[in-house]
């Protein structure tokens, strides 16, 4: 007589599957920090759900620069970075020029974001403090600079760890925080479904900041740490040619997760903001008016995605320069180096700036966002040459549709980085 089969609850189900994202689970701890959350935020705020065709093409195209890189590095066995050190055709000088270029791009986006992050995080964690002990000061410097100075070192202390296995787990615990919390903000405020199809119809504000907004938008979403890094995860994880089904289902998810949980965000502040015509000046402003509708459980719960997201994000951003240092030398992923450590203490002092300096964490994201789109053409021309070559990949070079995918990916990134260019020249004029 055979065994009764135990039934899964709808909380292991969804256990199940979250522990089931590999790789993937990188991409969404880069692509959705509190950069992404103030992006989206401000995005809902002020433009209600006008945006979300911008989140959603931006989410395609990362699917598809993730299956394109996932599926070199499992192919070859090479990396980003040193494959573009090495094989690009362009000659010994210009293939080290633009290998080197795209490191400095992709680290300087990140590090300058990792302060603003630091700063919005702690300034989210002071505020929820807050919320049960008013008594307390309001952006108080002091307490700020102590949680954020107490936060990157519990993220440094993970690092000495240096297994793949372990931070992969962390991610998880922080993804699955910042999602569920999200997604159920976004219950508490939801739209009406007509509000939210239209945010489907593709068009650009023609208000102050409109430019900017978008390409920040954009920005935080397809960035390109995200994609660089990813065929060194591979090797973390130690998928080959054999993996192929899996990588690809892992790009999938990690792109369909990228848009639920940022698109959730959008639809919150819809709900929270935009329809009672607030915008975003200081932290708390992003879940002002949660409490009226649903008491401080709403405020603590999207204040958790907000620390989550923050958490998310600094983890992986603490690694970029030791991993993108090791790809040029080694093509290898270096976790648990002399250098390695060295450099995440380094960036672990940069996040710091904002919080010493009591910046506005706000201003710093949405700013920082923007320099992350100017290398992704770069990167996404690297991919293009590279995941083509026959010499390299065999039969499984890029087809027809990924093709497709990738050129229409190149021109959103250019289109994206013009539009860059505009919003940053609005913001100098408008400080000038």
């Amino acid at each position: 007589m055979s065994e009764p089969v135990e039934r899964l609850s709808v909380f292991q189900r969804l256990m199940a599957w979250v522990l089931g994202i590999g790789p993937g689970i990188f991409a969404i701890g880069y692509t959705i920090g509190t950069g992404s959350v103030t992006s989206m935020t401000k995005a809902g705020a002020q433009f209600g759900t006008h945006l979300l065709w911008a989140l959603g093409l931006s989410c395609i195209f990362s699917g598809v620069l993730l299956e394109a890189f996932g599926r070199y590095a499992i192919v070859t066995g090479d990396t980003a970075i040193h494959s573009f050190k090495a094989k690009l055709g362009l000659g010994v000088g210009l293939n080290k020029l633009i290998a080197i270029l795209t490191i400095i791009g992709v680290v300087v986006a990140q590090w300058t974001a990792l302060s603003g992050i630091l700063g919005l995080t702690s300034n989210a964690v002071w505020e929820t403090i807050r919320m049960f002990v008013p008594e307390l000061r309001p952006q108080s410097y002091w307490p700020i600079l102590a949680i954020a100075a107490l936060l990157i070192l519990i993220m440094y202390l993970f690092l000495l760890v240096g297994k793949y296995s372990f931070f992969e787990k962390v991610l998880i615990v922080f993804v699955t925080i910042m999602g569920l919390a999200f997604v159920i903000s976004m219950f508490i405020v939801l739209p009406s479904p007509g509000e939210i199809a239209e945010g489907f119809i593709p068009r650009v504000p023609n208000v102050p900041g409109g430019n900017l907004l978008v390409a920040a938008l954009i920005g935080t979403t397809m960035t390109s740490p995200t994609f660089v890094t990813r065929p060194l995860l591979m090797h973390g994880k130690k998928w080959t040619g054999e993996n192929i089904r899996e990588q690809r289902r892992d790009a999938i998810m990690a792109a369909v997760l990228m848009f639920v949980v940022s698109g959730s965000i959008i639809v919150t502040a819809t709900g929270a903001l935009h329809h009672h015509a607030l915008n975003i000046n200081k932290v708390l402003d992003m879940v002002t008016t949660l409490k009226p509708v649903a008491g401080r459980f709403a405020v603590v719960l999207f204040m958790f995605g907000v620390m989550s997201a923050g958490l998310s994000s600094t983890f992986p951003i603490l690694m970029v320069l030791p991993w993108l240092v090791a790809d040029y030398q080694q093509g290898e992923l270096d976790t648990k180096s002399t250098r390695f450590k060295i450099l995440c203490g380094v960036a672990a002092i940069v996040g710091l700036t904002v919080p010493l300096i009591g910046g506005n964490p706000i201003i710093a994201q949405i700013a920082t966002q923007v320099f992350s789109i100017f290398i992704l053409p770069v990167v996404i021309g690297g991919i293009i040459y590279l995941i083509n070559k026959e010499a390299y990949m065999g039969s499984l070079k890029a087809g027809k549709w990924l093709n497709i995918g990738l050129v229409l990916a190149f021109i959103f990134a250019c289109v994206t980085s013009v539009t860059g260019v505009r919003g940053l020249l609005e913001l100098i004029q408008g400080i000038y």
